[in-house]
């Protein structure tokens, strides 16, 4: 159970004590401050109960225990740790006994000091010696010091057993509590970014027939909210960490897919993201010129590494594109645009006379999914240059035109059942043929002017196809899209490019399919999602695995995923927008409705949505069809 509010995390098990094993403490910046607190009440451990999350950073763990001699079977005291992310947990005792109580109290306590990356490791050093500080305890060690005061301050404070004692005065029927509170020495308490009224995004809510709808809306925003980070050197520009715990730090490929599919909630969180990437943009001379640089990613076992660095790159262009349809400000768009220009005039240096645009190191293969975000940036970012009234979309738009052309010949594979995309070709043109949740993103194109949607890279028949594909047993797990079919050679359930379901992945299949007019594919995607998000209490994880789902099923944790993730927080959001197929133009002062027509979670309202920096409400009813209910002033409904 992972409370997040970054920079700070609490890390621990269903039981609620942490015991020092694994991952389990309170962090800060990366650093663990306390490792163990464990509780004892009249020298025996509660007996867990009961474990919940409260909000993205905070849990509520309940126990229960005999303090009463001849008291029977039934406990007559309940334990209560309401445990935050900002290092402080507060132990509430109830009594249901029939005469005043004496209780001992005693919390143990401990810590390394240890390094988030070493401890995932195994490297992490023994406790470290104890001191007893103010009302608490105190370690320090040469890289910083941690301490945890409690109020009411304690009878006993033992520095060699890491103990603080009490007795506590319960009377009948009645509650006391303590405090503790873990803090980095010089280091104020943390207060998420979210949970201030400087939060980017709107607080949209979900209604309707299917009343999974609401939490997974309500708990994606929170978690969206836990994960903000700020630009340390320009604190108004926020940004999304990609994940908890193992990724705390910026991805700019995560941060930009992320900030995209949030745009319906604002675009005060593109707009931060954007301006925060753009001052790490590549300059000079060089083939990397123009590069928003990111690390190498797995790619699994067909393919080698992929340079997200390409991919947040051809990110930006289009999210500043759509966020400019969704009602970015025109100054703010004019200030990101030569950011934008630089990533178009990288892409057409890098594929020079060439098609395709290549891996950036030598020998590298042609991937699929590289050609689809290549594709979008070149079209989005045409129709961006030509609205801001700025050279070279013309040269992007026939570029565009000759990669459709090329792709669909050398990119399908024909077969008798069909045919399928590649998911790569390699440095001498064979195609590597195994069919992944990569090729979802051939079906996202990205949103034009007028609530159009920019051309794909398939024609209408290889579309189908892909859509029947990606809607069969292979693919569709019942829980959501597995990243390697079933059959392919190297699939794995766990793998993490290979077999696993990424919630990402199967919203934007999910979206692309209802947009080229699958519905019986994209709402059989839809429904298995947001069962597995049932399953995870609404907290959907990066991915899971991709066994099949049976009657009586749940789906398994990845227990290498990120929980909560930025880009499967913001598919929560993704999902039931799809369903009101909402398309703005906010600079034509239009948006057009292209609703799920088989509504295949009965009716759905949302409210509180952004368009144009306004409410956005809309309701799409059981038979599909879908109507306006709130809007800013003079946002006509498109055809």
């Amino acid at each position: 159970m992972i409370c997040v509010a970054l920079p700070a995390l609490a890390i621990s098990t269903d039981q609620g004590q942490m015991t020092g094993q694994g991952l389990e403490g309170f962090y800060r910046s990366g650093r663990r401050l306390l490792s163990r607190c464990r509780l004892r009440v009249s020298g025996r451990e509660p007996l867990a109960v009961q474990a919940r999350m409260i909000t993205a950073d905070s849990a509520r763990f309940v126990g229960a225990l005999r303090a009463s001699p001849h008291s029977g079977p039934d406990p007559d005291v309940v334990v209560e740790r309401i445990r935050r992310a900002d290092g402080t947990e507060r132990i509430t005792l109830h009594s249901a006994a029939l005469r005043p109580l004496r209780v001992p109290v005693e919390v143990a306590l401990g810590t390394d000091m240890a390094e988030l990356g070493a401890i995932a490791s195994g490297a992490a050093g023994p406790e470290l010696p104890a001191s007893v500080y103010d009302s608490g305890l105190r370690w320090s060690c040469p890289t910083g010091t941690s301490s945890v005061t409690a109020d009411p301050t304690p009878m006993d404070a033992l520095a060699s057993a890491g103990l603080l004692r009490w007795e506590l005065e319960l009377p009948p029927g009645g509650s006391t509590s303590v405090e503790l509170r873990v803090r980095a020495d010089g280091a104020g308490p943390v207060r998420a970014l979210g949970r201030t009224a400087t939060s980017p995004l709107a607080s949209a809510q979900a209604s309707g027939d299917d009343s999974r709808l609401q939490p997974l809306l309500r708990t994606s925003v929170e978690d969206l909210n836990a994960l903000l980070l700020r630009d340390p050197a320009h604190p108004a520009d926020m940004h999304l960490a990609a994940g908890a715990p193992w990724r705390c730090g910026p991805a700019p490929a995560d941060a930009l897919a992320a900030a995209r599919m949030t745009l319906p909630l604002g675009t005060r969180l593109a707009a931060g993201t954007l301006r925060t990437l753009a001052r790490t943009q590549l300059q000079g001379a060089g083939p990397q010129s123009g590069m928003i640089p990111g690390p190498r990613r797995d790619a699994g076992t067909h393919l080698p590494p992929a340079c997200t660095g390409t991919e947040a790159t051809l990110l930006f262009p289009a999210l500043l594109a759509e966020a400019r349809r969704w009602g970015l400000p025109d100054s703010e768009t004019e200030e990101l645009l030569p950011t934008a220009e630089r990533c178009l005039t990288w892409l057409r240096t890098t594929v020079g006379d060439n098609t395709y645009l290549c891996d950036p190191h030598p020998g590298g293969p042609v991937r699929c999914e590289t050609q689809a975000h290549a594709h979008r940036a070149a079209l989005l970012g045409a129709d961006l240059l030509d609205a801001c009234g700025r050279p070279g979309a013309a040269e992007l738009r026939q570029w565009a035109k000759a990669l459709r052309t090329a792709f669909g010949e050398d990119f399908w594979i024909d077969d008798l059942s069909g045919g399928r995309p590649a998911a790569a070709r390699a440095p001498d043109g064979t195609p590597v043929p195994h069919l992944g949740a990569a090729s979802v993103h051939l079906l996202d194109t990205g949103l034009l002017g007028e609530g159009e949607l920019a051309p794909g890279l398939l024609g209408k028949v290889q579309t189908e196809q892909l859509a029947r594909l990606l809607g069969g047993p292979a693919m569709d797990t019942g829980w959501g899209l597995r990243g390697l079919a079933v059959k392919e050679v190297g699939y794995n359930p766990f793998g993490h490019r290979t077999g696993a379901v990424r919630v990402h992945e199967t919203a934007i299949a999910v979206a692309g399919l209802a947009a080229a007019g699958y519905e019986k594919e994209a709402s059989s995607l839809l429904r298995g999602a947001l069962a597995a998000a049932e399953s995870f209490g609404y907290r959907l994880p990066e991915m899971y695995a991709g066994e099949q789902r049976t009657d009586g099923s749940a789906p398994l944790p990845h227990p290498a995923a990120c929980r909560p993730a930025a880009t499967a927080a913001a598919a929560g959001v993704l999902l039931p927008v799809t369903l009101a197929g909402i398309r703005p133009d906010a600079p034509a002062r239009t948006v057009t409705l292209r609703p799920v027509h088989r509504a295949p979670l009965g009716e759905i309202v949302l409210t509180g949505l952004r368009i144009a920096g306004a409410p956005f409400s809309v309701r799409v009813g059981r038979l599909g069809l879908a109507m306006v209910e709130e809007a800013a002033d003079g946002l006509q409904l498109g055809v």
